[in-house]
């Protein structure tokens, strides 16, 4: 007697019934995969953008927005010239989301010139080499809240500062008009040895309800700046779009 082996093909003696569920269960796998994606993963054609940009900022002017553009009706003025490369919800690596705006001048250190986006009142902590925050008392989208306006990278890799010298450490409280200089971009990143590119973070910060910012690196702690520049600012509405502003 001749014994035959016997090799099952895929799904084979599988019932419809069964058939059905695997192929859901596939289609929800990766429906699953596109939502993480979109919430988790890295912005890859916004990061080639943002290379191309720091390598020939020249070869695409188109990208830039102008310091001082004010889109619209929006409240904000854009605070720095540059490409804006990552935006709010952005992440780099799972389980974290940007806070806020990277806005890349595609110049050296110390040349792109960074203004308050909107009035309030500065402060700049004694320990601060790249970093001043502005309150906003009254929310012009939302009368009667309170929240912040933080900027970083005001700085060189090695901590030197580029912030006005209007604004010492210790600075606290001082009432500046939107447009006013605030400082220059940086690269500091807090570790010399891993600058980071040359550009702006921005980022709105909720208050804490007792008249002192929230931590800024929790993006639960801050808020969507789109309305408030009258552009598609979050990964959400904005995958891979060139923002600029048309007034």
């Amino acid at each position: 007697m001749k014994l035959y082996s016997q090799t099952a093909k895929p799904g084979q003696g599988l019932s419809p019934t069964v058939k059905v569920l695997i192929a859901a269960f596939f289609i929800l796998f990766l429906a699953a995969g596109w939502v993480l994606y979109r919430r988790f993963g890295i912005p890859t054609r916004r990061s080639a953008s943002v290379v191309a940009w720091i390598r020939n900022p020249e070869l695409h002017p188109d990208w830039a927005v102008e310091a001082g553009d004010v889109c619209g009706n929006a409240p904000f003025q854009m605070p720095t010239r540059g490409f804006i490369g990552f935006v709010w919800q952005d992440s780099f690596r799972i389980g974290h989301q940007h806070q806020g705006l990277d806005i890349f001048g595609g110049t050296d250190i110390n040349v792109t010139p960074v203004y308050a986006a909107y009035p309030g009142y500065l402060t700049r902590q004694q320990d601060w080499k790249s970093s001043l925050i502005i309150r906003i008392p009254n929310d012009p989208l939302q009368p009667g809240r309170q929240f912040w306006n933080y900027y970083t990278h005001l700085a060189d890799s090695m901590g030197n500062s580029f912030i006005s010298p209007d604004f010492p450490p210790g600075t606290s409280g001082v009432f500046v008009e939107a447009g006013t200089l605030l400082g220059y971009q940086g690269n500091f990143s807090g570790d010399p040895g891993n600058p980071t590119g040359v550009h702006l973070h921005f980022s709105i910060v909720k208050d804490d309800g007792s008249g002192k910012w929230l931590n800024e690196l929790e993006i639960d702690n801050t808020i969507d700046p789109s309305q408030y520049f009258g552009l598609p600012l979050n990964a959400s509405e904005n995958p891979d779009e060139f923002l600029v502003c048309n007034k």
